[in-house]
Order: structure tokens, then sequence, then C-alpha cells
């Protein structure tokens, strides 16, 4: 049950930020959890190898090229989920940083 409300409390940090930010649209709420699990799957398979393959940058940057490689993570979640689009690159940045917030607190809340 707890894996349920953690998935529609992701699908509702979507659909806030999507209302949020002008440059990222949502179909609706079922888009957003498919958004949220598509997001999930993708952060836990492509995310550590991309890590990985560009430590050196990522060292370089002090890590704020982890940035760059969640902002390009969601705009292959973009690509692959229909009811979902990202217009730009920055709005893409920003929807990262913007959902990652809004989770945070809404599963603080939920606890």
């Amino acid at each position: 049950m707890g894996i349920v409300i953690n998935l529609l409390l992701s699908g509702f940090a979507v659909v806030v930020a999507s209302y949020l930010l002008p440059g990222v649209e949502v179909d609706g709420l079922f888009s957003a959890v498919v958004v949220a699990i598509v997001l999930g799957v993708v952060n836990a398979v492509l995310k550590p190898l991309l890590l990985v393959l560009t430590l050196p940058i990522n060292v370089l940057t002090l890590g704020l090229f982890t940035f760059v490689i969640n902002a390009l993570l969601v705009m292959l979640v973009g690509q692959i989920v229909p009811g979902f689009v990202v217009t730009e690159f920055v709005w893409a940045l920003v929807f990262s940083l913007v959902l990652s917030l809004i989770n945070s607190f809404l599963h603080s809340v939920s606890k």
C-alpha cells in the first residue's frame, strides 16, 4: 500500500510542477503517474551509468553536472511518455529541481 501512495504522491508532484512551469505539459493524472514510473525507472537504471561515465566532468564541476544529467533524463522521459511534453532544456532543468522540492515536501508530510 505504501508503494501506491508514494506513486500517487509522485504523480501529483509531476502535475503540480507542470502547472507551475509553462514549458512543461502533462495531459492528466494518469500521464503524470506514468511519468513518475518511467522517471523512477530511468533514474534507477540510466542515471548511475551516466554518473560513472561522466565522473571526470562531474568532479571538475564539483557535482553541478549532475543537474545536466537530470535534465537530460527528464527530456528523455518527455520523448518516451506520450502525454508529457518538455519544450526546452532549461525547462527540463527547472522541472527537475522543482519536482525534487515538491516530492521532498509531499513525502515528508505524508509520513
